[in-house]
């Protein structure tokens, strides 16, 4: 069936996909027609091929098998399509204007003779000129989303690729697809390679080759957090993908790979087993980290009195520091670069404490920071001093497409000392922007435990670190007496030295439940966050996190969260939903923020009435859906630190539910209580110190459900993932 109108108004739009709810004007009927929709905007007239079906919530609706868009060109469509927000200083006032004085001739005048918009009351010269060029834009870029779908691109992306290269969209394409791999983020080998084949490249061509190289360093970075690659594992990674066999293309892609070090897109470093490859962004950023690293640690500051300094600090907080914190506090202070590395209650906080003190009472400024905003307000509230985010540290500024820091090597932060604490959440591109920003005689103290599974991004900065042996580490092994009586810390400890948890005691903080097979692991959780665990711990069901090593299964992060919220959080016809890909949302949902977005919008307010304002939501912030708009597809968030944002239907795919979280992206938080779950699994990612990890988040209470053997073998699971970093290599070397 067909049925032609005019978009009356965009209700939803999932802009990765093109899902679409729209009401459209067909022959003064109004129809909700639902399905996958080109980049479409209201007054268009749109001809729709599919069925009417009847949805049990919404009614009756047109179920979309076929979408074709065009400009509108009836008076009252243009005037619709001109007033809908597209083009900006034009209203509806204005809009009518337009339209009466041209008619159906509007779109033709605006796009070949604008100078006649000037007859219009209300538009000036420029006013047209801007209109025009405007149209001009959109329609073109229209025409080349339009291109880049019927090659099977998604809507998000080809409006990624159309803003990159623009109105070249369609040569580049043509000439080489292969580029997309190398300038577009989010385009993999395998979508390139399906365009490549529509356009008749020869699989051994030259650029196939490039582009297999470049996707193999880049998912070897984003997936396994290597910055490099040896040369053999490399060319066997990358024959794979091309579906080529070694023994005839080796020497192809060896040859391919020597013209890009000639043009300077790879690097190699002659290690003493093999070749490592590198892209070149990596390269560059590990050397300059060495570099600035080991031009810092010679900038040693002697400060007199320390003994006296620590003396003051135990008296004033009546505590009484252990030796080896002491030498801690001691060696921080005078040298340019030092770490402290310590497990749970190993005092790392009442060191930061000490420090701050010190360098308050000899007049030295310094600032507190950390990864993510979670590990920062945590730092804020331990220490009473104010804690930034590195981000947040470095001031983002955001122009058109292009995010910078302000404070860099042009404009450096101006403090005697540096604070990072959870260094080992740190990845190699963020710690890169802030060493750059540190002005010469700056002390950099980085706090973390170096036990903790390494920062999601790639590298391995902490322990590279502290394995290259040119700095100041300061291991943290005495348990302060105080902290002995939890079970919390004590299990953790008894995890990492690799012995089983305790798991019998009672009226403890730290407890087990043998469940056997996901289907009952699974029914225990629902049941403990239902009823039982709120109860016993006196919170609000959505108070305890849940943790997953899995994402997938009935017992993972995903499945998890659907069962939550349908028990805590249901839907009633009182409340608003909305539909983000295979998610639904709803006000009162728990939910995390999973990239970072530099140009969000957030505001804060305050009780007396005022409040701030700024721009930024990171990778790891959890919120609540305060409220949803279906008619703008707008949704609502209030963060933990009681910052508000708003999401359009573009920026809701950033969000996912976060009843349960898995271990990875727990990394810098604490929780009140945990409910940690333990399933089967590979045993590369069921290891010591995941578990080590998962534990260490709890704070006052952890339920462990799971099976006992599981629990055993990621305790004697000892295998971490190596990761290629040179880092240390380039440390060493400047020794």
């Amino acid at each position: 069936m067909e049925i032609k109108g005019v978009i009356e108004h965009i209700i939803f739009r999932n802009a990765e996909n093109g899902y679409t709810v729209a009401d459209v004007n067909v022959d003064g009927t109004l129809t909700t027609a639902v399905g996958t929709f080109p980049l479409v905007n209201e007054g268009e007239e749109i001809v729709l091929k599919g069925e009417y079906k009847v949805n049990q919530k919404f009614g009756e609706q047109f179920s979309v098998t076929e979408a074709v868009a065009s400009l509108p060109t009836s008076a009252d469509s243009v005037m619709k399509y001109l007033s809908s927000g597209l083009f900006k200083g034009i209203g509806p006032v204005t809009a009518f204007s337009i339209v009466e004085k041209f008619k159906e001739n509007t779109l033709a005048v605006i796009e070949f003779e604008p100078f006649k918009l000037a007859r219009v009351r209300g538009m000036s010269g420029k006013k047209a000129t801007e209109l025009s060029e405007s149209f001009i834009r959109l329609k073109n870029m229209q025409s080349k989303i339009l291109y880049l779908q019927s090659l099977g691109i998604s809507i998000n992306l080809a409006i990624k690729i159309y803003k990159i290269y623009e109105s070249k969209t369609e040569d580049v394409i043509k000439e080489n697809p292969y580029r997309l791999v190398e300038d577009v983020e989010g385009i993999g080998f395998v979508t390139a390679d399906k365009i490549a084949a529509e356009a008749g490249v020869e699989k051994t061509s030259a650029f196939r080759m490039k582009a297999a190289i470049l996707y193999v360093l880049k998912d070897a970075a984003a997936v396994h957090g290597h910055n490099y690659l040896p040369l053999e594992v490399l060319i066997n990674e990358a024959v794979k993908i091309l579906n080529l066999d070694k023994e005839s293309f080796s020497d192809a892609i060896k040859g391919v790979i020597d013209e890009m070090i000639i043009s300077d897109k790879i690097k190699t470093y002659q290690k003493e087993a093999y070749t490592a490859v590198m892209l070149t962004v990596y390269y560059v950023t590990e050397k300059n980290i060495a570099s600035i690293l080991v031009r810092q640690s010679c900038n040693e500051k002697i400060i007199s009195g320390i003994r006296n300094d620590v003396e003051e600090f135990e008296r004033v907080n009546n505590i009484a520091l252990h030796e080896n914190q002491i030498q801690a506090v001691s060696n921080a202070v005078q040298n340019g670069v030092s770490v402290i590395t310590g497990g749970p209650g190993t005092g790392k906080t009442t060191i930061i404490k000490a420090l701050i003190a010190i360098l308050k009472n000899h007049g030295e400024t310094f600032v507190l920071a950390a990864p993510t905003g979670r590990a920062a307000k945590r730092l804020s509230f331990t220490t009473g001093e104010d804690a930034k985010t590195i981000h947040r540290l470095l001031e983002i500024d955001v122009k058109g497409n292009k995010t910078k820091f302000v404070y860099n090597e042009y404009n450096k932060l101006d403090y005697d000392a540096i604070i990072i604490d959870e260094m080992s959440m740190v990845d190699l591109h963020i710690f890169n922007a802030l060493v750059k920003a540190l002005k010469k005689g700056t002390r950099l103290i980085m706090v973390g435990d170096k036990d903790q599974l390494p920062s999601v991004g790639s590298g391995n900065v902490l322990s590279d670190i502290i394995e290259c042996g040119l700095f100041n580490v300061n291991y943290l092994t005495y348990i302060y007496r105080q902290d002995s009586q939890s079970l919390i810390i004590s299990n953790a400890h008894r995890i990492n030295d690799g012995r089983m948890p305790v798991t019998d005691a009672k009226d403890k903080d730290f407890f087990f439940l043998e469940r056997d097979g996901q289907e009952e692991i699974l029914a225990t959780v629902t049941d403990l966050m239902l009823s039982r665990l709120p109860g016993y711990f006196n919170v609000k069901s959505c108070d305890i996190q849940i943790l997953c090593p899995m994402k997938k299964g009935l017992a993972g992060v995903e499945n998890l969260n659907n069962k939550i919220q349908e028990l805590i959080n249901p839907f009633l016809p009182q409340k608003h939903e909305i539909a983000v890909n295979d998610i639904k949302l709803r006000v009162g949902d728990k939910v995390m923020q999973t990239v970072n977005n530099y140009q969000l919008e957030w505001i804060k307010y305050y009780t007396d009435g005022s409040f701030t304002a700024g721009e930024g939501v990171y990778n790891g912030d959890i919120g609540y859906v305060e409220s949803i708009d279906t008619e703008t597809s707008t949704v609502k968030v209030r963060f933990e630190d009681d910052k508000t944002a708003v999401y359009t239907s573009m920026e809701l795919e950033e969000l996912v539910l976060a009843y349960a979280i898995s271990v990875h992206k727990s990394q810098g938080s604490e929780f009140d209580y945990l409910l940690l779950v333990i399933t089967g699994g590979n045993y590369m990612i069921m290891t010591r110190n995941l578990l080590y990890t998962a534990v260490t988040r709890a704070k006052k209470g952890i339920v462990i459900v799971g099976n006992r053997e599981n629990i055993k073998r990621m305790t004697e699971n000892t295998f971490t993932t190596r990761r290629y970093s040179l880092l240390k290599d380039f440390m060493s070397e400047l020794k």
